[in-house]
């Protein structure tokens, strides 16, 4: 008779592995399947992104064109315009505007290349005499010349490549123009179309929601719009100043020059003022010293005149932002969509900022050192006025010090 016990039955723990042969959860090969679906969507929405980069970029630019063009449409459709001809009439007066601008530069342009080729040999003079009294050499001219224009020289040498280059740069400034009238093309019907363009948007959606699309595009025309209206009014008023100041000092084409001024201070972000001042100095500085001391200090001034007493008038109901998020903006903006993006920056940044004050619940803030603003110290008599008093506090007979 055997003497061993039964053998007892094993038993799994609950944590230990499933027994063998039972089939896999339901679920695994559902989450299996929807993970490869999703990767597969971010790969196609990656390629894409970057297939329709070109036209993503035109429809944000002519999104922001339309929101700055809108007020003045609605003020004429209010008026008894149709908004297809209230919104042409706009783009002929953009039309007018840019082409002053572009004519008044290119002869600005012109005209100094035109004088540097008839003054070079004087310059080329005053140049070798220098370079001869200084360095104690004999460099002629001539041979200069000779050396520059000869079969293989540099000149030629620019020359050549510049004619085997000049298809390719046909085409870039086709590519160039065919961009501009896309962007000219979705911004009229942005603007034409917007009242049905909102409501095909709006019908997709319920009530509620309507409500939040509508307020977050008027935000968006009113920042924008305000943005751009403000910018103009004070290029308008930089170029006046600007002109008069360049005629009264003597400085050569003082209309493109005050032009130049107005527009790429104003809508050139963050360094538009360095920029703009540095060809009028740049002009003056060739013709007279003297005169480029004169319109250095006279941008000087009237900069500091714009920042502290007309900007804030301008702005003050417009956009209002920190310097530092207006400059954290524009090198975002540059980061992301290039030259573009700068421009389009500081719009965007007053929406999101807008959108933000409008919907996003404020609290009281709880005293604490961290948040309290230290009080200002006085300045002149009155912030005296406590020290003479603490000082006139001491015991009687103690001698002043």
């Amino acid at each position: 008779m055997d003497e061993h016990p039964p053998d007892e039955p094993t038993t799994v723990s609950p944590a230990g592995p499933p027994p063998p042969g039972e089939a896999m959860p339901p679920w695994v090969p559902r989450a299996i399947v929807l993970t490869l679906l999703g990767l597969a969507g971010l790969v196609i929405l990656r390629w894409l992104f970057f297939a329709l980069r070109s036209l993503i970029v035109m429809l944000l630019v002519s999104l922001f064109l339309s929101f700055a063009i809108e007020p003045a449409v609605n003020v004429l459709a209010r008026r008894g315009w149709r908004r297809g001809a209230a919104t042409g009439l706009v783009f002929v007066g953009l039309l007018v505007v840019t082409g002053i601008f572009v004519g008044a530069i290119g002869s600005l342009v012109a005209n100094q290349v035109s004088n540097f080729v008839d003054e070079a040999p004087e310059y080329i003079e005053e140049v070798e005499e220098w370079v001869n009294d200084r360095f104690q050499t004999e460099i002629s001219s001539d041979d200069l010349v000779e050396e520059i224009t000869r079969e293989e020289g540099p000149v030629r040498q620019f020359a050549t490549r510049f004619a085997e280059n000049a298809f390719s740069f046909g085409v870039t400034a086709l590519g160039l123009l065919f961009q501009v009238f896309t962007i000219a093309l979705f911004t009229f019907y942005l603007v034409a179309d917007g009242p049905r363009l909102r409501r095909t948007i709006c019908s997709a959606l319920p009530p509620d929601r309507q409500r939040h699309v509508l307020r977050t595009w008027e935000l968006a025309i009113e920042k924008t719009g305000g943005y751009i209206y403000s910018r103009a009014l004070l290029a308008l008023l930089s170029a006046l100043a600007s002109w008069v100041a360049l005629t009264i000092i003597g400085v050569p084409f003082p209309v493109a020059l005050a032009l130049w001024v107005g527009v790429v201070s104003q809508f050139v972000p963050v360094v538009g003022t360095y920029i703009a001042g540095a060809l009028p100095v740049l002009i003056a500085l060739i013709s007279d010293p003297v005169r480029a001391l004169w319109t250095l200090g006279f941008i000087v001034v009237y900069q500091q005149f714009e920042n502290y007493i007309l900007q804030p008038r301008i702005t003050a109901h417009t956009m209002a932002l920190h310097p530092a998020v207006a400059f954290g903006t524009v090198i975002a903006g540059a980061g992301i969509m290039g030259p573009v993006g700068a421009i389009l920056a500081l719009p965007a940044a007053a929406v999101i900022q807008a959108f933000v004050s409008t919907y996003v619940q404020r609290h009281e803030v709880i005293e604490s050192a961290l948040t309290r603003e230290p009080p200002r110290p006085g300045r002149g008599l009155p912030g005296l006025l406590p020290w003479v008093r603490r000082r006139d506090r001491r015991p009687p007979g103690t001698p002043a010090t």
